[in-house]
């Protein structure tokens, strides 16, 4: 999707474009994309990504860290493969801390569906047990800049 719709019709080499491979085994294709990373930002503990560009369901989810699953805790690996029962399904996902080590970060919410998630993720109690119900709340760059684009729909609740 990131390619039909965004990277098809931008000027970024290929060679600068590092897709996780979801086909494979997902715990193989966590390790394979923690080592592409590595190579790519090496003799340091977290990548600096330039830019992460994050959506958050109506659950309050982001990237692939949904409520309650494994991948919320882990704080010392880069990428990991997240079993996500819900959805019957597992997902690839970049930890927080590696999510938290980017220059900037930018939230895309759109839909009254996730205006209950955003009031709470924005403005509700933050500490780290509720991350467990909101990951999203786990997104707060170290050094770096988070911005949030919301539609009216998704900000009904903020005065």
């Amino acid at each position: 999707m990131a390619q039909e719709t965004l990277l098809a019709h931008v000027s970024i080499p290929a060679a600068q474009i590092f897709r996780m491979a979801g086909e494979l085994d997902p715990t193989l294709a966590a390790e394979q994309y923690a080592t592409q990373l590595r190579t790519i930002f090496p003799g340091v503990d977290w990548p600096r990504l330039d830019l992460v560009y994050l959506g958050m369901g109506e659950d309050g989810h982001t990237a692939s860290l949904f409520p309650g699953t494994a991948a919320l805790s882990v704080t010392d690996r880069w990428v990991v493969a997240n079993e996500v029962p819900r959805l019957g399904a597992w997902r690839l996902t970049l930890t927080a801390p590696a999510l938290n080590a980017a220059a900037r970060i930018a939230f895309m919410v759109a839909g009254a569906n996730k205006a209950g998630a955003l009031w709470a993720v924005r403005q509700g109690e933050h500490h780290p047990a509720l991350s467990a119900l909101y990951p999203s709340q786990l997104i707060q760059p170290m050094g770096g800049e988070l911005h949030w684009l919301v539609d009216a729909a998704a900000a009904q609740q903020f005065s």
